[in-house]
């Protein structure tokens, strides 16, 4: 069983540096501004071959009012969760009564702990660490999380309960050695024969990245809690609660998925805040990792200028898409009305994509959510043969012929699978760059109802057939060459 290792301590003492370096990513919002972790982040990490979870959790201080109240519950859960506790310190700040408070709480509890003064870097540790052996809680182990110094040694020592001790192996005897090492190639053969076979895509085998996208407070954490059946992030009446993109893996119906859920994105102008502008970055980051982003909309708000926004970043990433009406409970059946006018009129250029509406609060119309998921997620991965799609062409071309380009109509001649998720046709044929836009969205609708493809976006791709005598001279035959000959010296007579 892999351990769990979870990162506790004050705000703003190294627990998101050491989380990004353990994890050989920057998943983890870093700044020196304290309180920028919320939620618990999970990660996968290894040291040495030895692999474990690491959490990472919002800073505890004691004087939590708030949503800061929320983050101390989330830190506290990943305390319960955890095999092994880091509890860090700051080196520099010296020993903080709110230091005392988390290791009180850490000593009821029976759970492995180490205590990690982080920041020794530049000063003399011995000194700095001397204090923090009055928390009780043995050994203090100095670190420098953003240089990596004594980080390698500290997970090992954390580790040593959890890796298996292994008897050295009896000398083999050169006819045993020789059998061994051509077991070994034999296996690595087969290790690299899967491994090719594990890197064509399988659709079905892939968890499915959901990412939960919107403007503030329109409840998409409260809908991520509600798909999970537990309070997984912090939900609290204030916009900008959620800071970073939280991954969250689930199962459901024997299909594995994973949430994400990012924070709300403002318009350009009203993002001031450095720490929100690093949040916006991280929430457009997760919608080109995901496959299926579904962007909430406040029912009570309509939509905005922001919402549109957002979705052209969905449809220019190529992702797929479900449109979820928040907040729909409460409401008047006039009022009910007048938003779906709305959305038919501001939403009539994503018509592929489901419209749900919902109320994230009370779990009504949230289970239908993964028919959609699902939909849009097999449109967008479907294969479809090269003779499927020049067959749907030729159909195309049959009902409405491309039109006339100075003189001569635009011939399309074949059309393949470009690629997926988006799903991509590539159309080869001559004067095609010349096509108006007006028939190149025909083609596109005309595949779309063609191939049943809903709730993601589809790419066409045009490519000008070669001339095969472009740029090369005929060559003639003995007998034209005779001919030209006597030609050239008949008109040189003439002159």
């Amino acid at each position: 069983m892999i351990p769990v290792v979870a990162l506790v301590g004050r705000p703003n003492v190294g627990k998101s540096t050491l989380f990004n370096r353990l994890t050989r990513t920057r998943d983890a919002l870093v700044a020196d501004f304290p309180g920028l972790t919320r939620d618990r982040k999970y990660g996968r990490a290894e040291v040495n071959g030895h692999e474990f979870i690491i959490i990472d959790t919002g800073g505890i201080d004691g004087s939590e009012n708030g949503v800061e109240t929320h983050m101390a519950e989330q830190s506290l859960l990943a305390i319960e969760e955890a095999d092994i506790v880091l509890f860090l310190v700051d080196a520099r700040a010296g020993l903080l009564p709110a230091d005392e408070a988390i290791a009180r709480h850490l000593r009821s509890r029976d759970k492995s702990t180490f205590l990690v003064a982080n920041k020794t870097d530049g000063i003399d540790a011995d000194v700095a660490v001397g204090d923090f052996y009055a928390l009780g809680l043995g050994e203090v182990h100095p670190i420098a999380a953003s240089h990596g110094r004594g980080v390698t040694q500290l997970i090992e020592d954390a580790l040593v309960p959890f890796i298996p001790q292994v008897e050295p192996a009896p000398a083999l005897s050169e006819e045993q050695a020789n059998a061994a090492y051509w077991e070994a190639l034999e296996a690595e053969a087969a290790d690299a024969a899967e491994e090719a076979e594990e890197e064509a895509f399988d659709p079905i085998g892939q968890p499915i990245k959901i990412a939960i996208v919107g403007r503030p407070n329109v409840g998409k954490s409260t809908l991520t809690n509600r798909i999970l059946g537990e309070d997984r992030v912090v939900v609290y009446d204030m916009p900008g609660t959620t800071r970073d993109s939280i991954y969250i893996p689930m199962e459901r119906d024997e299909r594995e998925y994973v949430l994400i859920d990012t924070a709300g994105v403002r318009k350009r102008g009203k993002v001031t805040d450095t720490v929100e502008k690093f949040s916006v970055i991280k929430t457009l980051q997760a919608i080109e990792d995901a496959n299926v982003v579904l962007l909430v909309i406040d029912a009570r708000q309509g939509i905005s200028d922001q919402d549109l926004s957002l979705l052209g970043f969905i449809l220019n990433s190529g992702r797929s898409l479900v449109v979820v009406v928040n907040k729909w409970d409460g409401l008047s059946l006039e009022v009910k009305e007048q938003v779906k006018d709305m959305l038919d009129l501001r939403l009539g250029f994503v018509d592929f994509a489901r419209i749900h509406f919902i109320s994230a609060l009370h779990g009504s119309g949230v289970g239908n959510l993964f028919e959609s998921i699902q939909e849009a997620y097999e449109s967008a991965t479907r294969r479809v043969s090269t003779s499927m799609l020049t067959r749907i062409m030729t159909m195309a071309q049959d009902d409405h012929q491309p039109p006339m380009v100075r003189g001569r109509r635009v011939k399309l001649k074949y059309a393949h699978a470009g690629g997926y998720n988006p799903p991509i046709v590539v159309i080869h044929g001559n004067q095609v760059k010349d096509l108006p836009d007006s028939y190149k969205r025909y083609l596109m609708n005309y595949f779309r109802r063609s191939l049943n493809v809903m709730g993601t976006p589809i790419r066409i791709q045009f490519k000008e057939g070669d001339n095969p005598f472009a740029g090369k001279r005929n060559t003639l035959t003995p007998n034209q060459m005779r001919k030209r000959k006597r030609l050239l010296s008949h008109l040189r007579k003439a002159k």
